[in-house]
């Protein structure tokens, strides 16, 4: 039986406060990435679902459960106001093109200084669970199958949890399930599509 959306959805919050999840019980020793893939074209009714279900369910899970939520598209934009790059860089997209102006960006938003900035912002060690969510809006500027394997050393124990708009099968991400797969083979899919 194929799973809608919704009822995926509905068992995202089961899944993510559960002591086997929050301890990455039952993975051998495989680390613990996982990924909620959807249709691109459903990003809005994620984001309303994530912000109005989970995001509250979350703060007023007893015990407590320590979550940090990284909106890609806020840490890059917010790493090109720190270097005082955003300006110029949409002036440069204005004048120069996207082809141009990604290639100025790539050794500042390398995928290991994200994954540093990430690390400033949280102590990764005290949280229960990461969660990543804007991967559409950041591309092309971030490919997240680099970003989830930078992040590899810096999470320690700490489940990372990304919402992907577009197709995980446990071997490759396909991002708005049209561009061409990344290979990416250490996450779990959280919820899949058959039940």
């Amino acid at each position: 039986m194929t799973l809608s959306l919704e009822e995926r959805l509905n068992q995202i919050l089961p899944r993510i406060t559960s002591r086997d999840f929050l301890d990455s019980k039952g993975l051998g020793n495989e680390i613990g990435f996982w990924v909620f893939d959807y249709p691109a074209e459903r990003e809005l009714d994620v984001r309303d679902f994530f912000a109005g279900t989970i995001l509250p369910a979350l703060s007023k899970h007893v015990p407590p459960i320590q979550t940090g939520t990284v909106d890609l598209l806020q840490l890059v934009t917010g790493l090109l106001e720190e270097r005082k790059l955003l300006d110029k860089t949409l002036a440069m997209q204005q004048t120069k093109g996207d082809d141009s102006t990604l290639a100025a960006l790539r050794s500042v938003l390398k995928e290991d200084k994200l994954a540093q900035k990430v690390a400033s912002q949280f102590d990764i060690a005290a949280l229960d669970l990461l969660i990543l969510t804007g991967v559409g809006a950041v591309y092309p500027m971030l490919r997240t199958h680099t970003l989830l394997s930078a992040l590899h050393p810096i999470m320690g124990n700490t489940p990372l949890l990304m919402f992907f708009p577009g197709r995980y099968d446990g071997h490759s991400l396909r991002l708005f399930n049209m561009l061409a797969e990344d290979h990416y083979y250490r996450a779990f899919r959280l919820v899949p599509e058959t039940a």
